[in-house]
């Protein structure tokens, strides 16, 4: 295959991916994908671009879309037809995966949707098969293992889940809660085609330690939290009350040890671990992977979008002007005062509740608070949460037996192993988290 068709057309053209997005909208992406490759067959540019969101339209109007299918069939070959499509999430947003067949090669035209429904990304990258995904680097279950329907919550706010136990024995056996980063993630915490809450079920169980996943109440409740009103929603209700349900819940189940059953939190999910394990003093311990932010999540976000920005070796119009607009919407949040909680206005895909809610907890000060022993994880590739958060963890912490710190420099956000600088098409590929990070997280358990 051509370098051109690797380079320039792995398109990415649009919107820079905001992680921390809570979706307000309930399309069925999968369906406006192939609509829209369908319009791109018909050449129906006029079409296509009226799907687009602002900054879209901006960077790949009617005729620019033109040059671009045209440059994109001169190497690919002739558009023959679509194969198949998958869905996934990406840092809180929908992705399709639109399996074109073209007269050369079959290449996958990767739709980004917002949290409108509007495409706020595009790119043309050659295809892989759906993802593969287990603890043990398998895409098949470990004979070892066993997993059952566990449903976290009741009422208005019930969360299908799963629960995964060693396949023999009957315990009892230490327990984790998995705890999602932002978005609104599935129980096997989706992103790309990767399932890193899948592969640490697998794998702990494997080991002797049941775990739980559930998906996420604003995944599972979208049409809910539309219709009903964002307005009021903070990381309290998007996270931690269930997180707090489902260690309840396990501490009464058959087979758990009542006394050991640990939060794992992720990303967003270890920033929030703190105030899960200072809410329930009965939990063992708490395992917190990528959860440090250097600084106020909204400037997190404005460093994040510079360096996606800074991915292509060069400024251009359409960066520029994602940068600007995630510096506006920053310096809106740090404004933000009590009189503005109960505004439905997003920021960033959040409401100002949800911002002014994380302004008023500091996660190092929390956590200095806890007796619950702690185990710290850290990616050393890790671009969406930086490995200064990880040093602000053993400066604040450094001094404490009970907490543990773990540094593996070839790992990214998702803890899989890579090479060199780390970008969202690296989700894209297939892959599970390190079997090392298992390890090391089964034998903590194990000592406490």
């Amino acid at each position: 295959m051509k370098k051109l068709v690797y380079q320039a057309l792995s398109l990415l053209v649009a919107v820079l991916l905001a992680p921390w997005a809570v979706r307000c909208e309930v399309v069925d992406v999968a369906a406006a994908g192939r609509q829209f490759v369908e319009l791109l067959q018909k050449e129906d540019f006029a079409g296509a671009v009226s799907h687009f969101d602002a900054t879209m339209t901006t960077a790949l109007p009617e005729s620019k879309l033109r040059e671009t299918w045209q440059a994109l069939q001169a190497q690919a070959g002739p558009f023959q037809k679509q194969l198949g499509t998958r869905t996934s999430k990406l840092a809180g947003h929908d992705v399709v995966l639109v399996t074109c067949q073209f007269g050369q090669m079959t290449l996958d035209a990767k739709v980004v949707f917002d949290n409108h429904g509007r495409i706020a990304g595009l790119f043309f990258v050659p295809s892989h098969p759906a993802a593969k995904a287990g603890g043990t680097g398998s895409s098949v279950r470990p004979v070892s293992v066993s997993e059952k329907e566990f449903t976290v919550g009741h009422g208005d706010w019930e969360l299908p889940g799963t629960l995964t136990t060693p396949a023999s024995g009957a315990g009892p056996w230490p327990a984790v809660v998995l705890v999602h980063g932002s978005g609104p993630n599935d129980r096997d915490e989706t992103v790309g085609a990767n399932k890193p809450f899948q592969d640490l079920a697998w794998g702990l169980a494997s080991k002797g330690i049941a775990v739980l996943r559930y998906e996420k109440r604003t995944k599972q409740y979208a049409e809910k939290f539309k219709t009903d009103g964002v307005g009021h929603l903070t990381v309290k209700e998007e996270t931690i009350d269930d997180a707090l349900q489902a260690a309840a819940q396990l501490r009464t189940t058959d087979g758990i040890d009542p006394k050991r059953v640990f939060v794992l939190g992720h990303s967003l999910g270890g920033v929030v671990a703190p105030r899960i394990g200072e809410a329930d003093p009965k939990i063992a311990g708490l395992i917190i992977l990528a959860g440090c932010l250097p600084r106020p999540l909204e400037d997190v976000m404005v460093e994040q979008t510079r360096y996606l920005v800074s991915l292509g070796g060069k400024s251009s119009a359409e960066g520029d002007a994602q940068l600007a607009k995630t510096q506006s919407a920053a310096a809106r949040i740090k404004k933000l005062t009590g009189a503005d909680a109960s505004s439905s206005t997003l920021l960033m895909g959040a409401p100002p509740s949800y911002w002014l809610d994380l302004h008023q907890h500091d996660t190092l000060a929390i956590a200095k608070g806890l007796k619950q022993p702690m185990l710290i994880l850290q990616g050393g590739r890790d671009y969406q949460v930086s490995p200064e958060g990880f040093e602000l963890w053993k400066t604040a912490l450094g001094a404490r037996p009970s907490v543990t710190f773990k540094f593996y420099p070839k790992l990214n956000h998702l803890f899989i192993a890579g090479e060199g600088k780390s970008t969202p098409d690296e989700y894209e590929e297939p892959g599970h988290v390190s079997e090392t990070v298992v390890a090391d997280i089964a034998g903590w358990i194990k000592k406490n």
